[in-house]
């Protein structure tokens, strides 16, 4: 589809090199500063989808970043400036090789655990007698490794963390610290809009002079679940399924047509039309999430614009 963004070739002044993620493309600008294409590519269960998503990179680029001013207060986070509607700049950092991953629900990943019997996820126990889509005791941190390019990211423990040298101990307490602030303000904003965040994972870097920094997206559909709070309860004691707010719903269209990223398994083919219902899903997802109207932006050639911005900003 012409409208979309799946792949960008820039070439920026002072451009020292680039990186290609699932979802964003990352150019490094004299190891200085990152400036941050969110394109329309899809991912679920680690795969890239062979066809863009309308609009989905504004969207997610929009949300992160009004989620990260929403939280700065609490967290400093890597932002800068946001020249394009696709488009993030802010400090170059260097990655933790984790994800931090916080749960208040026992959903997805976590009840697909449950049901298989485990009792423990990432060394984290979860307590007998849960229904999926329980709310947690309190929320359990439960971190993944940040997987290569086609690989899957892997559980692991915080006593791994340690062991294995990840993240220092120091480090580590920081991010727990961080982790638990910003889902308790992104459950909060959640609430406001009618949501409840259910699960979501941050990602975080050190600046050059060694701040720790949030990093990436926050509180987008990609990176987090949100269930609709009226009717929750309801839902919970008759067994029903949750009205969710997330891409979990590409994830079940995709499983109901026999895919989960395994070996041997194809994606199945996604016709404009689904295309377009996901698109639309995204924009709803938006509204949702910020309390605003989605004002789409021109996409008769995202590609000049984009650059256009882009070398208006580098000056």
């Amino acid at each position: 589809m012409s409208n979309t963004i799946i792949d960008t070739n820039f070439n920026f002044p002072r451009q020292k090199n680039v990186y290609k993620g699932k979802v964003r493309e990352v150019y490094n600008i004299n190891d200085d500063e990152l400036v941050m294409i969110a394109t329309d590519r899809l991912s679920a269960f680690d795969v890239v989808m062979p066809k863009g998503i309308p609009y989905k990179g504004q969207i997610l680029n929009q949300i992160a970043t009004k989620m990260m001013a929403a939280t700065e207060d609490l967290v400093p986070n890597w932002l800068t400036a946001t020249p394009d509607p696709n488009v993030a700049v802010g400090h170059l950092c260097d990655p933790f090789k984790v994800e931090m991953v916080i749960r208040g629900y026992m959903s997805g990943h976590a009840a697909r655990e449950y049901k298989a019997g485990k009792r423990m996820l990432c060394g984290v126990p979860m307590p007998e007698g849960m229904k999926e889509n329980d709310a947690f005791p309190e929320p359990i941190i439960t971190p993944a490794t940040k997987a290569e390019m086609g690989d899957h990211d892997e559980d692991i423990s915080r006593e791994d963390i340690l062991k294995r040298g990840i993240v220092s101990e120091e480090d580590y307490i920081i991010l727990e610290d961080y982790t638990r602030k910003l889902f308790q303000r992104g459950s909060e904003i959640a609430a406001s809009r009618g949501l409840i965040l259910v699960d979501t994972k941050y990602e975080f870097g050190k600046t050059k002079d060694g701040q720790i920094v949030l990093i990436d997206e926050i509180h987008t559909p990609d990176s987090s679940r949100y269930f609709y709070a009226d009717g929750y309860e309801e839902r919970q004691a008759n067994g029903e399924a949750q009205k969710q707010l997330s891409k979990e719903f590409v994830r079940q269209w995709l499983i109901s047509n026999g895919f989960q990223g395994l070996e041997g398994q194809n994606v199945p083919f996604m016709s404009d039309e689904y295309i377009e219902t996901v698109s639309d899903r995204y924009i709803e997802l938006y509204e949702n999430i910020t309390g605003e109207t989605f004002v789409k932006a021109d996409v008769s050639n995202i590609q000049e614009r984009i650059e256009a911005n882009v070398l208006e900003y580098l000056g």
